[in-house]
């Protein structure tokens, strides 16, 4: 692949994730983000892991995730209403793949933050309570 064509394939990328980043809470599915940079599904899936570690489907479940942890944190809406807020449009769905990536239920996760056990300052909170998926979590110090 020339340099060219590497270094446009990576602008590609790049506004993909970026799209990601703006619309996580719109209907967004692979095949149209794949039409909006002009490759196919399964060629944009596959750039897009070997760019940035992960699916584009995987990227957007995470961005999701991330946003409903913040606004499990702040308090003010129901379950159901970050639910849909944050791109989801099946409450089972959405629990589902918050266990799966964050280890406890959204309900469990809301328990821990009101009796503070979540409370910590927002650098470190960026970085320890980030969602990881159960297969990328290897052996972890003190475990």
């Amino acid at each position: 692949m020339g340099e060219r064509h590497r270094l446009a394939e990576l602008r590609a990328l790049r506004r993909v994730r970026d799209r990601i980043d703006r619309e996580f809470d719109r209907p967004l599915n692979v095949p149209d983000l794949a039409a909006g940079v002009h490759m196919s599904a399964g060629h944009l899936s596959r750039r897009f892991k070997a760019a940035y570690g992960e699916s584009p489907y995987a990227y957007l479940l995470t961005r999701r995730i991330e946003r409903a942890m913040s606004l499990i944190r702040r308090g003010d809406l129901s379950i159901t209403e970050i639910c849909f807020a944050v791109g989801f449009t099946s409450l089972g769905t959405f629990s589902t793949r918050f266990s799966e990536l964050v280890g406890m239920s959204p309900t469990s996760y809301r328990q821990r933050a009101v009796h503070g056990d979540l409370d910590l300052p927002t650098i470190i909170a960026k970085t320890v309570l980030r969602p990881v998926r159960n297969r990328e979590v290897g052996h972890r110090p003190g475990d």
